[in-house]
């Protein structure tokens, strides 16, 4: 049975809208480069703030940072499950070129590879 390309579909943009709104919280398109996310550095809440509290915003921007770059990583990957979709490759094997199952796409529609090719 083929898969429903218009389910996939639409299950990949909505998550990208997620993403991209949840992106927007916390980080900035790139002006060169506007694929590309660039965490939002907190704001001080005092003009000059205690060593303490410049610790305190230098882990907050570690904690964002890791949080982008986890964000735009799955953004990236819905982004190339798309572009599957528009070249015909969707719920194909990027390893050995079978088909995914469709228990694997539906629960990660961004999966490039089938269950058996997973780790590679």
């Amino acid at each position: 049975m083929p898969l429903d390309l218009d389910y996939y579909q639409k299950l990949l943009e909505e998550e990208k809208t997620k993403l991209e709104g949840e992106l927007g919280d916390i980080a900035h398109r790139n002006p060169d480069a506007p694929e590309d996310w660039e965490a939002n550095y907190p704001e001080p809440s005092v003009n000059s703030p205690a060593p303490d509290e410049k610790a305190d915003q230098e882990e907050e921007f570690a904690n964002i940072s890791g949080q982008e770059s986890a964000l735009e990583d799955r953004l990236h990957d819905i982004n190339e499950a798309l572009e599957r979709i528009n070249h015909g490759t969707f719920g194909i094997c990027a390893v050995g070129k079978e088909e995914i199952g469709e228990d694997r796409l539906r629960a990660n529609p961004a999966a490039r590879t089938c269950i058996k090719h997973a780790n590679q």
